[in-house]
């Protein structure tokens, strides 16, 4: 449907301050009051406009970024007036509200996302003319991957990643990767957490995810095999940056059954070594710290 700009929906009315269901009126109520001293600020609201979109809800009416934002009907709609009077928002024609292209303008500035993946791109390629199976680039936030870029063939495993998508550290091999690299202390907090589960599979208790992680260190790669899925298998290398530090990660996925790990090391080393090149990576370079404030040694 055509994206308008429009501020205001045209099928919605706009009633008296009044909470919705299972929320808190606290984002209005009068200053000095109990209510008031636990109210978000006007920051934590907008961004809990824009937190209220996510990969299962690309598109909300204003009634349902109230509630998933949990604030009023009244606050969600002055704050989403001003983002797509900005252009953080757009509404559709049916007054549907989805992500606007301004917010793609900025993260394509993120020095992590769009500029990364431009560079890695061509050594991507070159990985998937090799394998003919699906390729990932991703980087680390927090205690999770993202993965900014994903080249697959139609006859390639299915796997549950996407642009964008999000998965713990511990689950996929270019979080194996990531988490390997990382400072010590931060290694070990990831350790002692909460590790979920998604097959049998998957590493879930913290002697073994360190065991992996030594070995990872050892040869230079990361092997993770049914942890999301019973069926695939992948091969992730680390990816530097100018001053050594890891930045990213590359991975091929292929079929568990069959999957041939010693034919697919060398060839994600190479790209992996090859886009570490580009990014201005000298391999005799001392490493130094984390281009990641506080996240030790790993970017991702």
């Amino acid at each position: 449907m055509p994206m308008t700009t429009d501020a205001l929906p045209s099928r919605e009315t706009v009633p008296p301050e009044t909470a919705p269901p299972g929320t808190s009126s606290a984002d209005t109520a009068p200053p000095g009051t109990a209510a008031a001293g636990a109210a978000r600020s006007a920051p934590d609201r907008l961004l809990a406009v824009l937190a209220a979109f996510d990969h299962d809800h690309p598109g909300l009416s204003l009634t349902d970024i109230s509630r998933r934002a949990g604030l009023t009907l009244t606050t969600a709609h002055r704050l989403v007036g001003a983002l797509t009077e900005w252009g953080a928002l757009e509404r559709d024609a049916s007054g549907i509200y989805h992500v606007g292209l301004r917010l793609w303008e900025l993260a394509a500035l993120a020095p992590r996302g769009l500029a990364l993946r431009q560079i890695a791109l061509p050594y991507l390629e070159d990985l998937y003319e090799a394998t003919h199976e699906n390729v990932q680039l991703a980087v680390r936030d927090g205690d999770e991957v993202v993965y900014i870029e994903w080249l697959s063939g139609r006859s390639a495993v299915g796997v549950h990643i996407r642009v964008g998508g999000r998965w713990p550290l511990h689950a996929t091999g270019v979080g194996l990767a990531l988490l390997a690299h990382g400072d010590p202390a931060s290694q070990e907090t990831y350790c002692q957490g909460q590790l979920a589960a998604f097959t049998p599979y998957t590493i879930a208790d913290a002697p073994r995810l360190r065991r992996v992680l030594a070995e990872v260190r050892r040869t230079g790669v990361a092997v993770s095999s049914r942890q999301v899925t019973e069926d695939a298998l992948s091969v992730a290398a680390p990816v530097r940056g100018p001053g050594g530090a890891v930045v990213a990660a590359v991975s091929v996925v292929v079929p568990q059954e069959g999957a041939q790990v010693p034919v697919l090391t060398p060839a994600v080393r190479v790209a992996a070594r090859g886009i570490s090149r580009a990014l201005g990576w000298q391999p005799d370079e001392p490493r130094r710290g984390s281009l990641i404030p506080g996240r030790g040694t790993s970017a991702s």
